[in-house]
């Protein structure tokens, strides 16, 4: 099985799902942009997506599952439902755009806001627009999950600005995204792996499951502003390898 990939892939495979691991473990997104953005030097980019939503959809739900007691469903219902809404919207905007333009608007504002989180002595508040403004982000997300499997960005930096806890943001977004890879899963048929894929689902898992780990022991010694700043300085990395 392992005759179909060679050393330099496996390692290129194997440092990708690490680090994306770290990323997703710690922070609880950007899974898919730090892996990918290594991936794609060494593998088709359709096994990538594979790799992405199918991993990212496994991973974000045994860190779901841990943070289960933070868990808010009258809060997540509205990112959920609006974000299910947008996923056949994204996935539409792949067969009939080039979705290029949009990661490199998306990738700009998450550097902008990154560097402004950085420098910023306090991050914004916005306390109002209740479970309306939720769903709009939601249903954002769910095009941006549909379309480049990037459905937590926006939900994880609106967590960050509505000013809720580390813990409460990641009872939030992490659920999101669960729901929004599944979604996506069924719509594009992601499930139906082959050889290769296969292969590299089989190579990679590991490799991210460490990352994970090693990503959630960073994330239980970091207090409130520490994680704030983990969060912004992810942001800009992420953005910079979207751009790439």
């Amino acid at each position: 099985m392992w005759a179909d990939l060679s050393l330099q892939t496996l390692a290129i495979v194997w440092l990708g799902g690490f680090l994306g691991g770290i990323a997703t473990g710690a922070a609880g997104f950007a899974y898919g942009v730090v892996a990918s953005s290594i991936w794609l030097h060494a593998i088709a980019p359709v096994h990538v997506t594979i790799l992405v939503v199918s991993i990212g959809l496994i991973i974000q739900a045994g860190l779901t599952w841990k943070m289960r007691r933070s868990l808010d469903m009258q809060r997540l219902s509205p990112f959920v439902v609006a974000g299910l809404i947008g996923v056949p919207i994204g996935v539409w905007l792949v067969i009939k755009t080039d979705p290029s333009a949009i990661k490199v608007v998306l990738a700009a504002f998450m550097v902008a806001y990154g560097v402004y989180a950085l420098a910023a002595p306090r991050l914004p508040r916005i306390i109002g627009g209740g479970k309306p403004a939720d769903a709009a982000v939601g249903f954002v997300g769910g095009i941006l999950g549909g379309l480049a499997g990037l459905s937590g960005i926006l939900p994880a930096i609106w967590t960050q600005i509505r000013g809720w806890p580390k813990d409460v943001a990641r009872g939030i977004f992490q659920p999101f995204i669960v729901a929004m890879h599944l979604a996506t899963v069924v719509l594009i048929g992601v499930v139906a792996l082959d050889r290769t894929g296969a292969v590299l689902f089989v190579a990679v898992f590991p490799a991210v499951l460490l990352g994970a780990w090693v990503g959630w022991s960073i994330y239980g010694k970091l207090d409130e502003r520490s994680f704030q700043k983990m969060f912004a300085g992810l942001l800009v990395v992420s953005g910079v390898l979207l751009m790439t």
